[in-house]
């Protein structure tokens, strides 16, 4: 499984739609396989998911992400879980061992648990 954060100073970037960054880990069995750091320049939402879509990504974990853009992802088959903050390390270990909807993780301002997206939920 791949999975992508966007990073900023060792944390899930505030905003993905304008990260620069990206964080890409291939996971199996619960162990970090491999990962390396991308640069995100695309600034065409159009663009940037086709440049995500070309990395493999599974599943992205990313703080606030708009609503077109969401989509986009979501229809090209990756699982999104937004809404998350906190440093990169700690969300990608909370994510592997099942603790992400702790609320430490969510953004400041998110009542509720993270909003989890997939192709099967884009009628939202």
């Amino acid at each position: 499984m791949r999975i992508a954060m966007p990073i900023w100073n060792d944390k899930v970037s505030p905003v993905f739609d304008t990260a620069s960054k990206l964080l890409i880990i291939d996971e199996k069995n619960l162990n970090k396989v491999s990962r390396f750091e991308t640069n995100l320049n695309e600034s065409d939402l159009s663009r940037r998911c086709l440049r995500i879509q070309g990395l493999k990504i599974n599943i992205l974990i990313c703080g606030a992400i708009s609503r077109p853009f969401l989509m986009m992802l979501v229809s090209s088959g990756i699982k999104i879980i937004s809404g998350i903050s906190g440093l990169a390390e700690d969300v990608l270990n909370a994510y592997l061992h099942g603790s992400l909807s702790n609320s430490k993780y969510l953004m400041p301002g998110c009542k509720d648990n993270h909003c989890n997206y997939s192709a099967t939920d884009s009628h939202r």
